[in-house]
């Protein structure tokens, strides 16, 4: 991965000063904003190739870096060579937040959502976007399993095969921790035991879970490339404390001595854990759980149904880019920022839409039933369990799965699927000891009979 890194911000004003004219500089010095027009927070390599758009690129380079640096803001976290790291919110970016802000602190009526309750919406979404991401997750760290034979893992609850779905295993539980711990402080044992959970039998690199790495023989490649060495092991266990009492402080208070936006925030903890590297292996994992757990610790209740991993996976080189970007120009961190707020804003307008297929889906269905005359003697559970059959003629159900898929004893799920069974609904069969439903191939039409 080549990079160009910048001029060092005095050299830059030195040759610039040097090299043009007193006009030259007026004129552009205020030509340019810390974004492009496309609201891009470029950097220097990505600007001196656009020669069409930056004809003196040394000259708008000095013009950004001046506008960025009049609402850039340095915070109390600092790099290898003691440099802090700095973040400059422009407007595109503030725009976004308060996109973020209304979408996902709020709740999913956001979206029209007559289609539920909250309770029972999370009964509903929780469990299969938590596997998603647990999923992704693993992934993006090199498991190699498709995401329907992981899914069945996960529903069934049966062992792992493999490492590969050792991983995903082990991403779900951590982030079902993660959400379950988000009224707790941040600390480094709340950290340590979310990477042990995340790397149980799938760890590398002579890693211990959880374990603070003691070995400075690590680099982060990329494409077989050397992109990054973490910081010395010895200076872990301080910059973890670090970043605990930075996670503490109150930065969203009208009182604050500096506002901190609480997604900026989530996002600064997740590029620290990576930036750090205090693990052997299993660094990526750790983040991503992080975030999840200051965004639910902040209110944002909603990513409980977000999957971030989905969308990095899709572009993994922006993702290091990211973090290349900042270490390259001044530990601006807003490279990685701006790149993780445009994932969470496209993750959280995938959700609506699945969403609002959902609801119309669901609508369509409870239309048939209304008919039926069925509705009134099925709970929602089991009448999203028909749902399901409905749309997938053939389907087996195993008490096993209901149980995992809405949270609820294993007699409960049995006796859902009996009820639904009664009805003729679906057909029930032995496997073994194990009683299974399957979905009849002319259920629609049974339902329609039944009117």
């Amino acid at each position: 991965m080549k990079i160009e890194k910048p001029k060092e911000w005095s050299l830059l004003v030195d040759e610039v000063m040097e090299k043009y004219s007193p006009d030259e500089l007026f004129q552009q010095m205020d030509r340019f904003k810390p974004i492009d027009e496309k609201g891009c927070y470029l950097h220097w390599d990505e600007l001196r190739r656009r020669r069409d758009r930056y004809k003196k690129p040394d000259l708008a380079w000095l013009s950004i870096k001046s506008a960025r640096r009049q609402i850039s803001k340095n915070i109390p976290l600092k790099d290898i060579d003691g440099k802090p790291f700095s973040l400059c919110i422009p407007d595109s970016l503030q725009c976004l937040l308060h996109q973020i802000d209304k979408m996902a602190g709020g709740n999913i009526s956001a979206v029209d959502s007559g289609i539920v309750n909250k309770d029972t919406q999370h009964r509903y979404l929780v469990q299969s976007l938590i596997m998603e991401e647990a999923i992704t997750s693993a992934q993006l760290e090199g498991a190699a399993t498709t995401r329907k034979v992981a899914k069945e893992m996960l529903e069934t609850e049966r062992a792992p095969r493999n490492k590969s779905e050792r991983m995903i295993l082990n991403n779900y539980r951590m982030m079902r921790s993660a959400v379950n711990a988000k009224g707790l402080p941040l600390s480094p044992e709340l950290i340590l035991n979310l990477h042990e959970i995340a790397t149980d039998g799938a760890i590398d690199n002579d890693a211990e879970p959880g374990m603070f790495r003691q070995s400075d023989d690590i680099v982060v490649r990329y494409d077989g490339e050397t992109v990054f060495t973490p910081p010395p092991a010895k200076t872990i266990t301080k910059r973890i404390t670090e970043l605990c009492e930075f996670a503490a402080k109150d930065h969203s208070n009208a009182e604050a001595d500096e506002f901190i936006h609480p997604v900026v925030k989530a996002t600064i903890l997740h590029f620290m854990i990576g930036y750090i590297h205090p693990f052997g292996d299993g660094n990526g994992r750790a983040a991503r759980a992080l975030f999840y757990w200051f965004m639910l610790k902040s209110g944002y209740w909603l990513f409980e149904y977000i999957s971030i991993s989905q969308l990095l996976r899709k572009a993994p080189a922006q993702y290091v880019k990211s973090y290349v970007y900042t270490e390259t120009d001044d530990q601006d961190m807003t490279y990685f920022i701006d790149y993780q707020i445009h994932i969470i804003h496209r993750a959280i307008n995938e959700l609506i839409a699945y969403l609002k297929e959902k609801q119309q889906s669901y609508y369509d269905f409870m239309t048939l039933l209304e008919d039926s005359g069925f509705k009134s003697t099925l709970q929602p559970r089991q009448l999203d369990i028909l749902k399901k059959a409905c749309r997938e003629p053939g389907r087996i159900f195993k008490a096993t799965v209901i149980k995992n898929e809405y949270s609820v004893s294993l007699n409960t799920a049995r006796s859902d699927l009996e009820k639904i069974a009664k009805l003729k609904f679906l057909v029930q069969f032995k496997e073994g000891r194990e009683l299974l439903y399957v979905a009849p191939s002319d259920l629609l039409e049974k339902i329609t009979r039944s009117k």
